[in-house]
């Protein structure tokens, strides 16, 4: 039994609560978890936690915005609660996926648009950024999108506003060949006759009807406000939108929260871990699906690994090493339409994006998958796309079988439909999420428990112990 320990469960996962603090040999912590009629999150914690170590358990799945909220609360409730420290326990770590660059919601890359002829050659896109200035540099050609020449029709109107109110006023002005052309129209005494206004003296001294020139500068700013005269802003296409990413924010909240550790599994982008100014763990699940490779899966010496696309080889690449098994990659490659056609290759499994109109998305199998098993291995499976459409060419190429060995199945709208009518044999799931329902619903899906895992990790990182040990497969 573990002493001078506090468990705080969230709302997210109850039965991963549960195998936690069994493991442990703890009973669960009080807590209260409720929302207001108006739904704001409401959390009170019925036991004291003052000078104690407190782990607070939530997954990132289901609402996960509600989910976040709660969560951020429960460790500022604890920290106010004179906590010696929090640590927050995320088997799913919420919002991993947007620390990638901005995406389409087709899921293609932000990318500048073809090159075009017609561009100028001084206008610049979103890869050829100006060179910073220096003293004698010549002046840039700027953006051709108006803005210059919008810049210079406004300097002009107004040199040419002040000369105008310097001849309305009687100042005397010379053409280029030197005879004035304005005369000073005033009373003996020197004082402006009240006709000779500023509405009613020209440029040219004469003097005209008050109700002739306010004709003539309505017609004026008419013609000034008109929108043919001023163009507008035209981006040019090579520019990026710009689309959050939530990465560093969540990471913000969390420190900000009162959090003093992060303890999660797979991360999407390891690289997620340096938005933090805590220490961060990254579990691994691998051990865990080396383990089912070994003991479940006949003659796994002669399966192959296969990584579904390109991100995930090197976590694919890690399990194939280690068991001395064969490595093959799906690829996914772009090319135009018109040269798709005449490669014989190129006839499986495409689908057209939405990057350009010319441009098709293919799958290609890097590796040799004939007369044998196939193991796709990958971290997450949101809609389960992917590792349907891998399945369905690794098919096409010779494999008997087809598994699917993932750590987060999450398994969002239509995915277990799409299982179920895929070629997909077997798919594996750890329950860093919940799932009940979707072993209710899809008879092809098999749960591996990681509570076990966080379990030990806590109980380490509670007594000061090295975690790892949890990184191998003994």
């Amino acid at each position: 039994m573990v002493r001078n320990i506090v468990v705080l469960g969230g709302s997210s996962h109850p039965q991963l609560n549960e195998t936690i603090t069994n493991h442990l040999g703890i009973p669960p912590s009080s807590i209260l978890l409720s929302k207001f009629s108006v739904g704001e999150t409401r959390v009170e914690i019925k036991e004291s936690v003052r000078g104690k170590d407190v782990y607070i358990i939530q997954s990132g799945c289901g609402k996960v915005n509600d989910h976040l909220m709660e969560l951020l609360i429960t460790i500022s409730a604890c920290k106010t609660a004179s906590a010696k420290k929090v640590t927050a326990v995320l088997p799913m770590f919420p919002y991993s996926r947007q620390s990638d660059l901005p995406y389409h919601k087709a899921g293609a890359p932000l990318v500048k648009s073809a090159p075009s002829a017609s561009r100028s050659e001084g206008s610049y896109t979103f890869e050829s950024r100006p060179q910073t200035p220096y003293p004698g540099q010549p002046q840039s050609a700027g953006l051709d999108n108006g803005v210059e020449r919008l810049q210079k029709q406004l300097s002009k109107t107004r040199l040419g506003e002040e000369s105008t109110s310097k001849t309305r006023f009687g100042e005397e002005s010379t053409n280029p060949t030197g005879t004035p052309t304005a005369h000073k129209a005033r009373l003996p005494n020197g004082i402006l006759k009240r006709s000779h206004t500023v509405d009613s003296v020209p440029s040219d001294g004469s003097v005209r009807d008050p109700r002739e020139l306010r004709s003539g500068s309505e017609e004026s700013s008419s013609m000034t406000s008109s929108p043919s005269k001023l163009p507008g802003f035209q981006p040019q296409p090579g520019y990026k939108q710009w689309v959050a990413q939530a990465g560093t924010l969540i990471a913000d909240l969390l420190t900000c929260a009162g959090a003093d550790h992060i303890i999660t599994m797979d991360l999407h982008d390891p690289q997620y871990q340096g938005f933090f100014d805590i220490p961060v763990d990254n579990l691994y699940a691998r051990p865990l699906l080396k383990r089912y490779i070994q003991y479940n899966v006949p003659d796994y010496k002669d399966a192959v690994i296969v990584s579904p696309d390109a991100g995930g080889a090197k976590r694919a690449t890690a399990i194939a090493d280690g068991l001395g098994m064969d490595f093959a990659l799906i690829h996914k490659a772009r090319f135009p339409a018109s040269y798709m056609l005449h490669q014989s290759w190129a006839l499986t499994e495409r689908r057209p994006t939405r990057i350009t109109d010319r441009q098709n998305a293919t799958m290609m199998l890097v590796g040799d998958v004939a007369n044998r098993l196939a193991i796709l291995v990958d971290d997450l499976a949101d809609t389960s796309n992917t590792i349907t459409r891998a399945a369905k060419m690794l098919k096409k190429e010779g494999a008997t079988a087809v598994y699917a060995l993932l750590t987060h199945g999450v398994l969002s709208g239509d995915a277990i439909e799409r299982i179920n009518a895929s070629a997909l044999d077997k798919v594996v799931v750890t329950n860093s999420v919940p799932q009940q329902d979707h072993q209710a619903r899809c008879p092809k899906l098999e749960v591996l428990d990681v509570g076990t895992v966080f379990a030990e990790a806590i109980r380490r990182v509670h007594h000061g112990e090295s975690i790892s040990v949890l990184f191998q497969n003994n």
